[in-house]
């Protein structure tokens, strides 16, 4: 008689999906491996399988989780990939209030107001805690409070690019090192980046000259 059809065991699965007796003892023999005979065991084959499939197209699609923006045929993708799981289709939902804190038609109040409604609800999802603990960080408030002024762009890549600019020169001359150097490596950094329209305008009239 198999040891899976013997009085007092019990089927189990384990994590890698091989068939398992468990007894009221505690041990847990391993079955054979081979193809499922059993009505049961070719039912357990079938579900392992589906969920191997639904692990394998959640992982190849979990940056649509947080993606800013959503095609119909991605959000068609999510959706099926997320169906059954609640709590993937919330993160999706709070990441979409995330990505409206920054809206530039809102005021920073109304962001702060935003925020405060948001944190409240990801409380709610205990299971959502360790993944969204920046959202309770205090420098998000500071990140918001670019939304009253309407000359600051949304993004750092204009300081980014500067800083890169600058530690580059560090590494190829000394003397930039030195605090008056650094003074006025930044005002540089700030003329060139004011002038850059100008500067792009003007290259577009002397290509458009020279095509004829």
């Amino acid at each position: 008689m198999p040891v899976s059809c013997r009085p007092g065991y019990r089927q189990s699965r384990g994590a890698s999906g091989v068939q398992r007796a468990q007894a009221p003892g505690g041990s847990e023999p391993t079955l054979p491996r081979g193809r499922p005979s059993t009505k049961a065991a070719k039912q357990a084959a079938r579900t392992n399988k589906r969920l191997a499939a639904q692990r394998a197209a959640l992982f190849a699609s979990r940056y649509l989780f947080v993606q800013r923006h959503l095609n119909k045929t991605e959000r068609k993708t999510l959706w099926r990939v997320s169906r059954g799981l609640p709590q993937l289709q919330a993160l999706r939902a709070i990441m979409e209030q995330v990505y409206a804190l920054f809206d530039r038609r809102c005021r920073t109040q109304t962001a702060l107001d935003k925020l405060a409604t948001l944190r409240r609800r990801v409380q709610r999802f205990k299971v959502l805690g360790d993944t969204l603990k920046k959202l309770f960080s205090p420098t998000l408030e500071k990140a918001l409070t670019f939304l009253d002024d309407k000359l600051l762009p949304s993004t750092s890549n204009a300081v980014e690019r500067g800083n890169r600019r600058y530690r580059k020169m560090q590494k190829s001359v000394y003397r930039v090192r030195t605090q008056a150097q650094i003074r006025a490596r930044l005002a540089l950094d700030m003329w060139r980046e004011a002038q850059a329209e100008g500067r792009q305008q003007t290259l577009a009239a002397l290509h458009r000259a020279r095509a004829g």
